[in-house]
C-alpha cells in the first residue's frame, strides 16, 4: 500500500452491513459527477425522472385506451 494513504481516521466495518445487504455501484461520467455530488442528489434526480416517466406512461395509456373506446 502506498505510504500517502492515511486510514488513521477510518472506521473499521463502517459499511459492512450495507454491503452484506447488497450494493449497486454506478460510476458517473465526470460531467455528471460535477453536478450530482453525492448519492442523495443522484437518487433524488432519478426519483424525479421515474415520477415524470410514470406520469407520461399514465397519460399515454389513458390516451390510447380512449382511442379504442
Amino acid at each position: 500500500m502506498k505510504s500517502e494513504y492515511d486510514f488513521s481516521g477510518g472506521i473499521r466495518g463502517k459499511h459492512y452491513r450495507a454491503y452484506q445487504q447488497g450494493t449497486n455501484v454506478v460510476l458517473l461520467e465526470p460531467d455528471i459527477a460535477e453536478i450530482f455530488k453525492d448519492s442523495e442528489a443522484v437518487n433524488h434526480a432519478l426519483r424525479m425522472l421515474m415520477n415524470l416517466a410514470s406520469d407520461e406512461l399514465k397519460r399515454n395509456l389513458i390516451k390510447n385506451s380512449s382511442r379504442h373506446s
